[in-house]
């Protein structure tokens, strides 16, 4: 789909237009380092706003910058992002600090390809952090882009591929300025749901969030709940603890091992 000037032009003022009236006042915005947007994009990556705003004002209270982060104690970043769940963001958050320190000389990189070699950043967190830190014209989808898109210029369409976005998000990316229209966009998108529901259920890669009570990822959280705790338990001990048996366990213990969050030796684990 190839969108006019005046099409582009339209649909830029409107979602402009929502942002200087509506626009969220959120912290990460309030700032021009790096390292604090890389934080803040790494929380967001899968937890809500309203979650992630009271983590990430304790986390950058906690770990100030990234010689911070990458020299701290992996259970104290641990226990600072206790409660934003997929744990694994913490540790790679913190390697990809700790590489910083030494491939960037402890100075967050500006470029796109740059970012995406560091650990647990892909291509559309890269993208998200040379936008909203270096105010670079990256091209990119999340789901409230994702929402504007879908719900502006293929309404009456299914299973919409983000291949079928990526190029109006490029047409209409305000190259001057990055950083404020991904923030307009985001916000109009956050806009659409609360009326609408989400327009990305239209999407080919909307997932339906699976039952969270009884699964994986909550043994994981309470695994590491106990550790935090206890600092180190044997296997069985942490069974009987969380109720779970040891069959149950042990998998998730040994993919959580080889995530590098928690240390195993001789049936007791602790943290990594």
């Amino acid at each position: 789909m190839q969108l006019s000037s005046v099409e582009v032009l339209a649909f830029q003022t409107k979602v402009l237009k929502y942002f200087k009236d509506n626009g969220r006042d959120l912290p990460w915005r309030k700032t021009s380092d790096p390292y604090h947007i890389l934080v803040s994009e790494v929380m967001l990556q899968q937890t809500q706003v309203d979650r992630v705003i009271p983590k990430y004002l304790h986390f950058i209270r906690q770990f100030p910058g990234i010689k911070a982060l990458a020299r701290a104690p992996l259970a104290d970043v641990l226990f600072a992002w206790s409660g934003l769940g997929y744990n694994r963001r913490a540790v790679y958050l913190q390697k990809a600090c700790q590489e910083v320190l030494e491939r960037f000389g402890g100075v967050l990189p500006r470029e796109q390809k740059d970012l995406e070699t560091l650990p647990g950043i892909g291509r559309a967190t890269s993208a998200s952090i040379s936008a909203f830190a270096f105010n670079q014209p990256t091209v990119f989808i999340e789901t409230n882009i994702r929402s504007v898109f879908i719900h502006e210029f293929f309404a009456d369409r299914k299973k919409v591929d983000d291949e079928q976005i990526l190029p109006l998000v490029e047409q209409t990316l305000d190259k001057k300025n990055a950083k404020r229209w991904y923030n307009a966009l985001m916000d109009y998108g956050a806009h659409l749901k609360s009326l609408y529901g989400n327009p990305s259920r239209h999407s080919l890669h909307h997932t339906k969030q699976l039952t969270f009570a009884g699964s994986d990822r909550q043994i994981r959280g309470q695994i590491l709940i106990t550790l935090l705790s206890d600092r180190k338990i044997q296997i069985v001990t942490l069974a009987k603890k969380l109720k779970v048996k040891v069959s149950r366990l042990v998998p998730i213990l040994n993919k959580m091992s080889k995530e590098k969050l928690i240390l195993q030796s001789s049936g007791v684990i602790s943290i990594g």
